[in-house]
């Protein structure tokens, strides 16, 4: 990673990225996919390959089940389910993708500031940022602490409010995987970008519109050029 990729942000191009985890920073598709492999034989489901996960992955997650099922999973189902998933996947060694650390590395000796929001249980994600090593560069790790099964865009509201950036979200990069990911940063009006590296098919992804990128370094190339641009605009209106 070319550590000069990025100049010396200003207070007028200083970017704050807030990263995904699963499937953006974590590198971990076919843990997903083993995680829900393991589980799906309870609820009366077959295994799925990499590409089925990929097309049919959405959330709330209760519906990807419900996609991958035919049918609704009762509230019962869900939680046990999902808490099945989970030991499964915390069970896999913690992967950052490859260029993940030197790309948050220069971005950081470049002036701009990142934080970690995902929607996977704050413990476990401490503790996975943790064994990944790269708790350094983030000023706040947000995980989970309600009930699973949501979308991101009210977890991102709280997460921008506890940095002071709510009035500032133009300023903001969300990059991640997901639809949802997008959809929760233009909620909270902020900018986002996703790369299809993760756990979405990229066809899907390309037909919503929503920028996308082939890598991580890229994105938040992309994702800089949009939020300079943007600030750009306001200074002349």
């Amino acid at each position: 990673m070319n550590t000069t990729l990025f100049a010396v942000a200003t207070p007028a191009t200083r970017m704050h990225v807030v990263w995904d985890w699963n499937g953006t920073v974590k590198d971990d598709l076919d843990d997903h996919v083993f995680a829900l492999n393991e589980t799906l034989p309870a609820l009366g489901g077959a295994p799925v390959d990499r590409e089925t996960y990929r097309a049919k992955h959405t959330v709330p997650i209760p519906r990807f089940y419900a996609r991958l099922l035919g049918r609704e999973i009762t509230d019962q189902e869900w939680v046990s389910s999902d808490s099945a998933f989970l030991e499964h996947l915390r069970a896999q060694p913690v992967r950052v993708r490859e260029g993940a650390a030197e790309l948050m590395a220069a971005l950081s000796e470049a002036g701009h500031t990142q934080s970690l929001l995902s929607l996977c249980p704050h413990d476990t994600l401490v503790r996975e940022v943790e064994q990944a090593d790269i708790g350094h560069f983030f000023i706040r790790i947000d995980g989970r602490t309600g009930p699973s099964g949501g979308t991101k865009a009210a977890p991102l509201t709280a997460h921008l409010e506890a940095l002071g950036l709510t009035e500032q979200a133009h300023r903001v990069l969300l990059v991640g995987d997901a639809v949802d990911d997008a959809d929760a940063a233009h909620a909270n009006g902020a900018h986002a970008v996703l790369h299809t590296g993760g756990l979405h098919h990229p066809a899907k992804l390309a037909a919503t519109g929503h920028p996308l990128t082939e890598t991580l370094a890229d994105a938040v190339a992309l994702g800089l050029r949009l939020v300079q641009d943007h600030g750009t605009q306001l200074a002349r209106a």
